[in-house]
């Protein structure tokens, strides 16, 4: 093939083979091997487990079981699967960015919602950093110690349907002095979000540890003290609420992974539209007429959580200087809004013509 036919070849995920060995702990209470399993290795559903135990990928002491074998103590558990590789050279492609400003040695970007951060399994191009590739095409931007080399200039991350904020290192000394202040809390992120319902207290705090939900390793979930999860602080402030649903500008402490989504869930209000947290169902009023109408409508033009990065402010790496930049709402969540709000306005005409 030559150079040409190359640079118009679709950037292609490489698939090959990796084995692992567990040594089950002497300790172990009776467990199924599939259930065992979730919890010890990376990006493998409980689903694709059993297949591989059926296809005998999965041997326990040099033997073949089924799904349903209990694991025992001192158990040599052996598997074999296919581990996606997504190449560590990040492709450059011209895709628009929002950029709210830039010099030397920072950009703060706007991302749209539906846009993945980083490339990754499935999602291998059309990402914010393909594009940051192509627009820093003259400036190799550096990579934060523990992540992969496809994370150029990344010190943190926003959900693919989340909207808003995100600062990208474009040096070495910005990308070691923005992590560090992440570290240590002193960065100022604040997001809106339109929740189901109306929490109370008005303003409050989560502090709630979050770990990898055991039932669906897509989805987080609130665990007890102690018992695997990771410290989480979310600081919420209701700031307009609307009968059944709410504004809510919710402050981070930490940034653990869908972290004001599983926090707002497991409060009794999750962030409306959200389908990973039940937030894309008829939470509060009733669920026939003209309301449940009203609420599909709003659905289906925001067919994503009602989440937003609205402000970041942090310290220059530089120049010490204190920066903040704000992003407003997108055009599809403020159009939500308005739409609740006039529901709201026509609601409290009927009553008090009641």
């Amino acid at each position: 093939m030559n150079s040409k036919e190359e640079a118009g070849k679709p950037h292609e995920v490489e698939s090959v083979l990796q084995t692992q060995e567990i040594k089950v702990d002497g300790k172990q209470s009776p467990l199924r091997i599939d259930k065992f399993l979730v919890d010890r290795t990376e990006n493998l559903s409980r689903h694709r487990i059993q297949l591989g135990i059926r296809a005998g990928l999965v041997t326990v002491n040099e033997r073949q079981v089924k799904p349903n074998y209990k694991v025992r103590p001192h158990d040599i558990i052996r598997i074999v699967y296919p581990k996606t590789v997504v190449p560590e050279t990040v492709v450059p492609e011209d895709i628009p960015l929002d950029i709210v400003y830039e010099d030397v040695h920072l950009m703060v970007v706007n991302k749209p919602a539906g846009m993945v951060v980083h490339p990754g399994i499935s999602n291998y191009s059309g990402t914010l950093v393909n594009a940051l590739a192509y627009h820093a095409k003259n400036t190799e931007l550096p990579v934060l110690d523990g992540n992969p080399m496809d994370r150029p200039g990344l010190v943190h991350r926003i959900d693919k349907d989340t909207s808003g904020l995100l600062v990208v290192a474009k040096t070495e000394e910005a990308l070691v002095h923005l992590a560090k202040q992440f570290f240590d809390h002193t960065v100022h992120r604040r997001y809106l979000a339109m929740v189901w319902g109306e929490p109370e207290p008005h303003v409050g705090t989560i502090d709630l540890e979050l770990g990898r939900d055991m039932k669906n390793r897509t989805r987080m979930a609130v665990y007890p003290k102690g018992e695997g999860g990771k410290h989480a602080v979310t600081h919420y402030e209701v700031v307009e609420p609307m009968y059944y649903v709410s504004m809510v500008e919710c402050r981070l402490e930490t940034g653990r992974t869908h972290q004001i989504r599983v926090h707002m869930k497991h409060i009794g209000h999750p962030i409306f539209s959200d389908r990973h947290y039940g937030g894309d169902k008829i939470r509060k009023g009733t669920v026939y007429g003209k309301y449940k109408q009203f609420v599909h409508n709003c659905f289906e033009m925001m067919p994503r959580q009602a989440l937003h990065a609205r402000s970041l402010g942090f310290e220059h790496p530089v120049t010490g200087e204190n920066m903040y930049f704000e992003a407003p709402l997108p055009e599809d969540f403020q159009r939500v809004l308005d739409k609740w709000r006039n529901y709201l306005h026509h609601r409290k005409g009927d009553i008090n013509a009641g």
